[in-house]
């Protein structure tokens, strides 16, 4: 290189002198290179160019030097690879490279000459490009597991200039554009792995002498075990199978293994199935724990745990034992259970809603106690303490009841609550006058009377109200805030019983009579019990020669029970037949029994208390059934019900199939009811025909039907509901309207007097009467008479006024216009033709004929009554099961205890917004459910299971 500076030097020095020395000679110049050569990097033994050109005048001489030596071209030696091209770039037929002799590498100067100076160019370097076949690192297989990261090392072979690396999968080029995938220093780099990534992989280095591909390696993704269903916490009861599952996927497949916390696994009662399951049969209280699954596999490991709750029903170990106490003595009752989880005990007695728990504190004056044991302790045993107590155990896990009589000796032979003899009646009157409240009582002295309105209590001491000795609550000055729902509650030690009316205070000057007790039936004669069953009793009585203003329709049955509660309870109603039998009673309990007899102005006083009846014992062969077991095979029992058969307006017949039998089914509870309201029961014991009559259906009227299967207080499964409708009931009532909401229910009439001696009343009958008799106006005045119809959306429009005027002594007839033209002359105006001139033969024909017609007039409504009157509406309310809430029920089967209304008061019927409705109990109770016998009611509550 030293050299070519010298030379360079020279030139500059040369051309210095000639601009001074050959000034004369301005066309020549000196060379001066305009395309200086470049390096080149070339593959040996191939064709190679340095280029090089140069400009002066005259046209320079070029030559090439490498490494500072003269290079030898064709020029020189014709056989040389190396050739001066005319444009003075050198040309190398091709690159000769060896291991010892590498004469074409080097670094490469062209210089240009002529007469005035030479011009030399920049160096350029010819190298020889190689390219090893030897990886330095080649890439080795990987095993990842899926979503793990995975690398790939690479060391291309020696080459010049350096090779660049990429890389081949499957023998395809790996794009760069994948986020997943990094290339950098020969090293692949996968992020998150998929299966998808798997294969064989090839390095390969490249520069411009080619490729070299390495050995390929593969790439192995794996995946993890992963938990597809995993397994979840069980509660099971004991005795049943459980199965944990653990579906496992995972690449190799895993292997599966179960393990228990607590301890081994159920010995022979374990298996692991071929989906990896794992089987507990016939689990018992000590498999309890929790069980985990493993699985494992090349590049994973994941566990699943889940709980095993096993719950055991809780079983009476102990049972209490019947007792006989003496008046003032104490009774101890045990009771002992098992159970998992441990199952809480309480006590109760028999149809009082009161509950008595382990540690509380001593209820009823601090003589009843409940061990934490669940001993029952009962202190100075009173004769209302006779009865039933039961012992219930209950827990998650399911509950089991016992009970144990408790007889006391030495109390009153009776213990009776009083009876509402007669009760508060639905009366409308106007305002400023006086209204009298009647409650009249069956029951000693030592009852007690309270009244409320509209669940609030009314004090008797009031300056408007006064409650008298025997009940009666008087309200002088009515003003229209007195309106509303009053009752009568009776209450002695022995019990209570209520009945409820409406009064309603108007402006104007119309008001309704309460019924006379000479227009009641008089009271059937005692109720005679003519056969006995564990459940039913069968009763007969004749009813009372006094009919009242209207024939008797149907009767109500009341029992009351001193084991079961302490109220008197309405067992059935519409009971057309002096013989009724009451079903679903309690077995081994005894009861008295009332019975009342029913007209369209209300109900007689009860008739004289039955003897007691105790019903028949629980058969031997129920002692110690096994209630779960029960309870499986009635769960298992399938009803069918089938198309039911109308047979006339007021029945249906209800046939029923069933799939699969049981030998525990005692019989099958028919439940019906209209639309929207509460079922009524019909009990229907086991027959090969599994069919029954439903009677006292409403006509025209749609109804909803289901079965279920029973054993004593425990039941089985509902059948599917169907739909019956029922006909109408006749021409008349089809009359009255098409729709259910514009039937006609009942009809007022007013009788307004025009003096204040005629006095005003009202009256309320039921919509299918079309003829009233009015008694008690005054001759000599004059009355006007409308009538109103009533529907369930409230009271219609009156009729224009029909003007009535009763003769008075002396004068020709009664006036009633438009009458003339409808009736001819009757017996009165007969008499009185011939007597016509004294006043009093005078007064004494308008008197017979006054009664004439009146006598005419109650043949026609009896006649009337008996063919039409099917449902009424009476100005009376009747209650008499009174009791709040928690007064039990007479009957089996969880009967209810709730007092209500005979059908045949369409109290149900009624706008809830109207002051003329008939509510069936008092305020403080809720809507009744009723059950149903083949002959009569009976409540039922079934609200809970229905």
């Amino acid at each position: 290189m030293n050299k070519h500076t010298h030379i360079h030097t020279h030139v500059t020095n040369t051309l210095t002198r000639d601009e001074h020395t050959h000034t004369s000679r301005f066309e020549d110049s000196p060379p001066r290179i305009v395309e200086n050569p470049s390096d080149l990097v070339v593959s040996k033994g191939e064709p190679a160019t340095l280029n090089c050109k140069a400009e002066g005048r005259p046209g320079p001489l070029i030559e090439w030097y490498k490494d500072g030596e003269r290079v030898e071209t064709d020029r020189d030696d014709p056989r040389s690879h190396r050739m001066l091209l005319p444009s003075g770039s050198l040309f190398f037929l091709r690159i000769v490279h060896g291991r010892r002799s590498k004469p074409d590498e080097g670094v490469y100067t062209c210089v240009a000459r002529n007469h005035l100076g030479e011009a030399i160019s920049r160096n350029a370097s010819l190298e020889v490009a190689i390219l090893r076949d030897d990886f330095r690192q080649a890439p080795s297989d990987v095993v990842v597991a899926a979503g793990e990261p995975a690398v790939l090392e690479c060391l291309p072979p020696r080459g010049h200039p350096e090779p660049s690396v990429s890389w081949k999968r499957n023998n395809a080029r790996i794009p760069a554009k994948d986020d997943r995938i990094t290339m950098r220093g020969g090293k692949l780099m996968i992020s998150q792995t998929r299966k998808s990534d798997a294969g064989m992989y090839v390095c390969v280095g490249t520069n411009m002498v080619g490729e070299r591909d390495s050995d390929p390696a593969e790439l192995v993704v794996y995946e993890r075990p992963v938990l597809m269903r995993r397994p979840v916490n069980q509660v099971v009861m004991e005795e049943e199978t459980v199965d944990f599952l653990c579906d496992v996927h995972g690449d190799p497949a895993p292997t599966v293994r179960w393990r228990r916390e607590e301890g081994e696994l159920p010995r022979g009662r374990f298996e692991i199935r071929g989906d990896s399951s794992l089987r507990l049969q016939r689990v018992r209280a000590e498999d309890e724990g929790t069980y985990t699954c493993t699985s494992e596999n090349s590049v994973g490991k994941t566990e699943a745990s889940a709980m095993l709750q096993v719950h055991v029903p809780p079983q009476i170990s102990i049972k209490p034992r019947d007792q006989i106490a003496a008046q003032g003595k104490s009774a101890t009752f045990q009771c002992g259970t098992t159970g998992n989880p441990p199952p809480a005990i309480f006590w109760q007695k028999e149809g009082s809603q009161m509950l008595l728990f382990p540690g509380q504190p001593p209820s009823q004056s601090g003589r009843y106690s409940v061990s934490m044991g669940g001993q029952l302790g009962i202190a100075d045993v009173h004769p209302e303490d006779a009865g039933f107590y039961i012992c219930q155990a209950i827990s998650v896990a399911g509950s089991v009841l016992t009970k144990a009589l408790l007889e006391v000796e030495g109390g009153p032979s009776g213990h009776i609550p009083p009876i509402i003899r007669q009760g508060p009646a639905n009366q409308t009157v106007s305002r400023g006058t006086a209204a009298q409240l009647h409650c009249h009582v069956i029951g000693g002295s030592s009852v007690r009377i309270s009244w409320e309105k509209d669940g609030e209590g009314v004090e008797g001491d009031k300056p408007r109200t006064t409650l008298m000795e025997n009940g009666t609550l008087q309200i002088t000055d009515v003003k229209e805030t007195d309106s509303g729902m009053y009752t009568c509650t009776v209450s002695s030690t022995k019990g209570e019983s209520s009945w409820s009316g409406m009064l309603t205070v108007r402006e104007d000057a119309s008001m309704s009579r309460v019924s006379e007790s000479i227009q009641l039936p008089g009271p059937p004669q005692k109720p005679v019990v003519t056969e006995v069953t564990r459940n039913t009793v069968t009763l007969t009585w004749q009813s009372n020669p006094h009919e009242g203003g209207a024939a008797v329709t149907s009767y109500i049955i009341e029992a009351f029970s001193q084991s079961v509660g302490s109220a008197w309870q309405t067992v059935a109603d519409h009971v057309k037949q002096e013989r009724h039998t009451v079903l679903g009673l309690f077995p081994n309990t005894v009861y008295l029994f009332i019975v009342r007899a029913v007209n369209s102005y209300g109900l007689s006083d009860p008739s004289p208390i039955s003897e007691p009846v105790r019903t028949q014992d629980g058969s031997p062969t129920e002692q110690g059934v096994d209630h779960r077991q029960v309870q499986k095979e009635l769960g298992q029992v399938s009803v069918y019900m089938l198309k039911p058969v109308v047979l006339s307006p007021s029945s249906a017949k209800i046939s029923w199939t069933v799939a699969r039998q049981s030998r525990y089914v005692q019989g099958y509870r028919v439940f019906y009811r209209t639309i929207g309201s509460s079922w009524l029961v019909q009990d229907v014991e086991s027959a090969p025909e599994q069919s029954t009559i439903l009677a006292e259906l409403r006509g025209n009227t749609e109804y909803e039907v289901k079965i279920r299967p029973y054993f004593n207080e425990l039941q089985g499964v509902d059948s599917l509901m169907v739909g019956l409708r029922t006909p109408e009931e006749g021409e008349e009532r089809r009359r009255l309207g098409g729709e259910r909401d514009r039937e006609t229910q009942r009809q007022t009439v007013w009788c307004l007097g025009a003096s204040e001696r005629g006095g005003h009343m009202n009256r309320t009958v039921d919509g299918a009467v079309l003829s009233i008799l009015l008694t008690g106006l005054l001759p000599g005045v004059r009355y006007s008479v409308m009538v109103a119809s009533v529907t369930a959306l409230g009271e219609g429009p009156p009729s224009p006024p029909v003007d009535l005027l009763l003769s008075a002594p002396g004068s020709d007839r009664t006036s009633v216009p438009g009458e003339t033209e409808r009736a001819g002359p009757g017996l009165g105006e007969q008499i009185t033709g011939v007597v016509r001139q004294p006043a009093f033969m005078a007064g004494l024909g308008v008197a017979s004929w006054v009664v004439l017609m009146g006598f005419s007039g109650w043949l026609y409504c009896r006649h009337r009554r008996r063919k039409q009157l099917g449902h009424y509406t009476t100005s009376f309310a009747y209650t008499p099961a009174g009791g709040d809430g928690s007064a039990p029920g007479m009957l089996g089967s969880n009967m209810g205890t709730y007092p209500w209304l005979a059908e045949s008061w369409h109290a149900s019927n009624l706008s809830q917004q109207s002051k003329e409705s008939v509510y069936p109990c008092s305020s403080k109770l809720g809507p009744p459910d009723r059950y149903f016998t083949g002959k009569g009611t009976t409540q039922a509550n079934q609200t809970s299971s229905i």
